[in-house]
């Protein structure tokens, strides 16, 4: 696996394709020097609605390059970064990612957290629920890290040290999420994931009933 590009923004004001204005950090750049990362994420990065993101849970998004050609394929021409992702992963996806998966950046440690539930802000960045919809179908959403040990975070390899939940894809997750209506008992074994967040958790385990 190597990260591929490290990207960070903060917020600003956009235009939507409607021209209504509005704010948010999804719209990141590439950094083209090495970045230093805490609890909280990449200093520089910025949330605009804190309450749905950011935080210990989700201080970085991943995301799969290899996805974009996938996109490419079904018709849908994006750059990378057009996730609004913090990190460009290559050689690795939401189908073989698991929850709980440790890795190594140099000194940095981090730990895939929960998989990325697409929802309007991302529709309204690519100007397209169409994409958003494909996502729930495709598991293609990208996924959250966590990071145990801070330190400065550039290009380059990354090692996988530990994984405690094997079989347990990001994509795995979020389906038994979609499904939980029509497969509880997926959501309930989904929501005994040691190392999934918190809050992901508590959804699976509510929408399992």
């Amino acid at each position: 696996m190597r990260i591929l590009q490290v990207r960070l923004g903060p917020v600003r004001p956009l235009v939507d394709a409607k021209g209504l204005p509005w704010r948010s950090a999804i719209a990141k750049v590439e950094s083209l020097d090495p970045v230093r990362v805490g609890p909280e994420g990449i200093e520089g990065d910025q949330v605009a609605d804190r309450r749905h993101h950011g935080g210990p849970q989700q201080a970085l998004l991943a995301y799969a390059a290899a996805h974009y050609g996938r996109w490419r394929e079904e018709g849908v021409e994006l750059p990378l970064g057009s996730f609004g992702e913090n990190l460009v992963v290559e050689g690795a996806s939401d189908q073989d990612v698991c929850v709980g998966d440790l890795w190594l950046a140099g000194a940095l440690r981090l730990q895939v957290s929960q998989p990325r539930q697409p929802c309007g802000t991302l529709a309204r960045h690519l100007d397209s629920s169409s994409v958003v919809e494909r996502i729930w179908d495709t598991g293609r959403g990208g996924w959250y890290l966590r990071v145990l040990a801070p330190g400065l975070l550039s290009p380059g390899a990354l090692e996988l040290q530990d994984r405690p939940h094997p079989g347990w894809t990001v994509a795995r997750v979020l389906r038994a999420f979609d499904e939980a209506a029509r497969n509880p008992d997926e959501a309930r074994a989904a929501a005994e994931l040691a190392h999934l967040s918190p809050e992901w958790r508590s959804k699976l385990a509510a929408k399992a009933g």
